[in-house]
Order: structure tokens, then C-alpha cells, then sequence
């Protein structure tokens, strides 16, 4: 009886782990990745079926160990990743050792066997402070959503919203997620701030006579917590989480994938957007406010970047993104700001472009949005551009550029 409840004590412990003990758990971690044979050849292979698959791991899981033992690391954790054609292995730096995950993933990376190894990264969510919610909502004027919404509503696109929780039982988001999954822990997924107001900007209904209306309001959310509130209004997440989630978005068929965030460059995560977007998703980044040199993921090919504030890096695009009222935890609404709003009004308008262009799909970010001066969305030239014969009656910026 005593194991009994020292183990539940221990679970109840790790489920409520304190923000920081998360990022310093995580900061302790690396991933070994093992390479998966071709289909043809390796003893998982569709000739070998179910024996040969159990053959196959289980030498994975049996070279995993012996690294782990030979690099004085622990064993955590495993994850296939066929998309990414390797086997994800979590191990853990010892109490006391003094390495850092650096460190130990170089010497583990030296060995043969394995394709590459990387220590954990952490990342950050590019978001202000909330504010108590007033009458303003700058996007439907600036944008003229309600003349957009006589054009496309988001109808049968979906939105992976890569962040922390979504309250998907919120009056503007219910209904709205299709898909909620925690790659965090191993809870239900929570309902938190970041990842809340992100989904409401996105796709908050607009036939409830209440609170806000989303810039896609009919597109379908993938709610995929790779990241969690931390103290002082900070969104953390780590590469492993943010990896969990794209190869999700990936397998449930994302066609927008916003990521209102940024890190450090990182191999796995790489290697993941450069799978989606192959498979026809297009990415949206949070431009970072850090403005070091080359912040992850908006500085990967093919990430459209967005900005709410002038100044603009080349290529990047402006939307709005300064005191936006969105979807709060609690069934209330409050008033964010800061880049990661802007790249979530940018998500919902390419949802809009998405159902524009139906099963041909939007060929390029390039030819997705039009642009004014300074990088602004021009949100009616935009879906003018898409609409083909369908007109609408907003007005656009005026002289526009791709």
C-alpha cells in the first residue's frame, strides 16, 4: 500500500510541475535520432509484417540503451517519426553531472550509429501583456472583415494553432477545434492564455452575437499544445514539444500551421516544416522581438514572417497586432498585443486564400498575399486576387505590391 501511494504521490509531483522546473527538465534533455532503414530493406518492412516490425525496434530500443549506458545519459523516452524517416530518442544528463545537454549530444552524435543528436531547445512565445478588455477592434475595421466574410469564411480549411492550451470550450471557440492534443505532459490539455487568444484571432465564431468574430471564422482548429505558461506571462515551449506537434499538424492534414514563436535554429524542427510545407501547408512565424541573428522558425525557408510594428526585416509582412481583443481563459475576452497576434491574423487570412483556391491549392506565400507600402496587408487585394469573378466592396490599400 505504502508503493502505492509514494508512486501516485510521484505522479501527482511530475503533473504539477512548476513552470521553471519544466524549462530546467527540459534544458537537461537531448534527442538522439536513430535512422530508419528504407521501407524495402528494413525488417519492419511491408514484406515482413508484424513480426518484423518488433525485430526492428527492438534493435532501435536496444542500440538507444547501449548508448545511453556508454554516454552516462538516461533513458526517457521514444518517439517514431517515420515521416522524418528516424526514431526519436529522449535521454537525460544525471543530477550532478556537470555537462551540458550540448555537450553530451556532440559526443553522442560522433557515434556511427547515429543520424544526428541535439540537445533540447527552448522557446518563447512573441506576446505582450493582456490588458482589460475595451470596445475596439481594430482588425475589422483596418481589414474590413465583414466584406472579406461575403467572399470566404475559412470554410473546410484547417488551422494547427502550435502553442500552449486552447480553451475549446470558450463561447467563440466552441465548436471551432477539431483536434486538441497535449505534447507537453500527460494531462488533459489545459486552457491557457497565449494559445487561447491565438485561436480566437484565428477562427472565434461569428454567428454567437457575442464577443469577437475571427478572421476565418468557419476554419477548423488543430489545437496542438507544444508550449505552457510560465510565470510573469511568459510562453515556453521546447523543441521536442514544438517537433510533436508539427509531425501532428502533418498527419492531420494542417493546411495553415501558425507558430507565433521563436528559438534557436534546430535540425529536427527543420527537417519537419520542410515536410509540411512538401505536403502543401504554409507556415506562419511571429516576427521575434529578440532581433538575434537568425530566430527560429522565422528564418526558415518558406516561413511567411509577420510583424506588428514598423520597422520590418526584409521580407517580412505587417498585420495588426497592437491591442487586439481576442478569446481569454475563463469564457471572457481581454485585449493582447505583440507579433504573435499579427502572425495569427495573417494564419486566418491565408485560411480565407485557402478556401478561395480550392483543391488546387495556393501555389506559393509568394503569390498568397498582396502587399502596400511598408510590407502591409492589403487584406481586400488579397482575396481580390483569389475571388476571380467574385467582387467585393471593401476598398483596397491602393497601389499594391506582391
Amino acid at each position: 500500500m505504502k508503493a502505492w501511494l509514494a508512486l501516485l504521490a510521484l505522479l501527482l509531483c511530475c503533473m504539477a510541475m512548476p513552470a521553471h522546473a519544466q524549462a530546467e527538465e527540459a534544458q537537461r534533455q537531448v534527442l538522439v535520432m536513430l535512422q530508419l532503414p528504407k521501407a524495402h530493406y528494413r525488417p519492419d518492412g511491408s514484406y515482413a509484417g508484424t513480426y518484423g516490425e518488433g525485430v526492428g525496434r527492438q534493435s532501435r530500443q536496444q542500440t538507444a540503451q547501449a548508448l545511453a549506458q556508454a554516454h552516462k545519459l538516461e533513458m526517457r523516452s521514444e518517439w517514431a517519426m517515420p515521416l522524418a524517416g528516424v526514431d526519436c530518442f529522449v535521454m537525460r544528463l544525471p543530477e550532478g553531472d556537470a555537462r551540458t545537454s550540448a555537450e553530451a549530444a556532440r559526443a553522442v552524435a560522433e557515434d556511427r550509429r547515429v543520424a544526428w543528436a541535439q540537445p533540447v531547445g527552448l522557446y518563447r512565445a512573441e506576446a505582450s501583456q493582456q490588458e482589460p478588455l475595451y470596445p475596439a477592434q481594430p482588425a475589422a475595421h483596418q481589414w474590413q472583415l465583414a466584406e472579406l466574410h461575403k467572399l470566404a469564411t475559412g470554410r473546410g480549411v484547417r488551422v494547427a494553432v502550435v502553442d500552449s492550451g486552447v480553451e475549446a470550450q470558450h463561447p467563440d471557440l466552441a465548436g471551432q477545434v477539431v483536434f486538441n492534443e497535449n505534447f507537453v505532459d500527460d494531462r488533459l490539455p489545459p486552457a491557457e492564455g497565449h494559445g487561447t487568444a491565438i485561436a480566437g484571432v484565428i477562427a472565434a465564431r461569428a454567428d454567437n452575437g457575442a464577443g469577437i468574430a475571427g478572421v476565418a471564422p468557419q476554419a477548423r482548429l488543430l489545437a496542438l499544445r507544444a508550449c505552457w505558461q510560465a510565470p510573469q506571462q511568459q510562453t515556453l515551449c521546447t523543441s521536442l514539444g514544438l517537433a510533436k506537434a508539427l509531425y501532428a499538424a502533418i498527419q492531420q492534414g494542417a493546411h495553415i500551421i501558425n507558430m507565433s514563436l521563436g528559438g534557436p535554429d534546430d535540425r529536427l524542427l527543420a527537417l519537419l516544416l520542410d515536410q509540411a510545407q512538401a505536403r502543401g501547408a504554409m507556415v506562419v512565424a511571429a516576427l521575434p522581438r529578440s532581433g538575434g541573428a537568425n530566430p527560429f522558425p522565422a528564418s526558415h525557408p518558406g516561413v511567411l514572417v509577420v510583424g506588428s510594428a514598423l520597422p520590418l526585416p526584409e521580407g517580412a509582412v505587417l498585420a495588426p497586432g497592437r491591442d487586439v481583443p481576442s478569446t481569454a481563459v475563463g469564457g471572457g475576452w481581454a485585449l493582447v498585443s505583440g507579433s504573435s497576434f499579427a502572425a495569427a491574423h495573417a494564419a486566418g487570412l491565408l485560411a480565407l486564400v485557402r478556401e478561395l483556391d480550392g483543391r488546387r491549392g495556393t501555389l506559393a506565400l509568394k503569390t498568397a498575399l498582396v502587399t502596400a507600402a511598408q510590407g502591409r496587408i492589403d487584406s481586400c487585394a488579397t482575396l481580390a486576387r483569389h475571388a476571380g469573378m467574385r467582387v467585393s466592396a471593401c476598398k483596397p490599400m491602393g497601389r499594391t505590391a506582391d
